[in-house]
């Protein structure tokens, strides 16, 4: 088995987990936040989310770092969403694949998710999600699960949000109601 090491950078591009050692080596939190089962997902439905979201990378917009990224949304009702990074030559104004799949999402009537499936063109990393998309992830639920997988998904793992986004500000702390996703 092959270990992955979280990096807590703010950039979705550099934000990635490294290829190290064997599972059994990681840290005590690394192994407690990280899994390799399907958390109540289907094998089918499982399969579909690693595919959407490997396709997904075909809609990326990334001509100034060439650092394609796919994303794709279950929702509760059983809907798949996906969304590509967008770049701009105002490097402010970009939009990571997370991001445009959940604004896809809301959008379009779902506010509620069962797992989001993220892919880059990394062989033998497996990228994470940005601090800002972790952020808006959470608008969204603490309970949902992340699908992290490499360039075809033959390497991937699930966390929770809430284990990599720890005394996270959400809709409860405004005195909102909590999205259940």
């Amino acid at each position: 088995m092959i270990a992955f090491f979280l990096s807590l950078s703010l950039s979705c591009s550099q934000n990635i987990i490294r290829k190290e050692s064997t599972m059994t080596e990681l840290l005590p939190l690394e192994k407690s936040i990280i899994h390799t089962d399907h958390n109540g997902l289907t094998q089918e439905e499982f399969a579909n989310l690693k595919e959407k979201t490997i396709k997904a990378k075909d809609l990326s917009y990334s001509p100034y770092s060439n650092f394609r990224v796919g994303a794709t949304i279950l929702t509760t009702c059983g809907e798949y969403i996906s969304g590509a990074n967008v770049e701009n030559a105002s490097y402010g104004a970009c939009i990571c694949a997370e991001r445009t799949a959940i604004t896809r999402a809301v959008v379009s009537g779902f506010k509620s998710f069962r797992a989001i499936g993220i892919s880059t063109d990394l062989k033998d990393k497996i990228g994470s999600p940005c601090g800002i998309c972790r952020q808006v992830i959470r608008e969204f639920g603490l309970n949902v699960s992340i699908y992290l997988f490499n360039v075809d998904g033959s390497k991937y793992f699930r966390v929770q949000l809430k284990d990599i986004l720890p005394l996270s500000f959400g809709p409860s702390d405004l005195g909102l109601p909590e999205h259940d996703g």
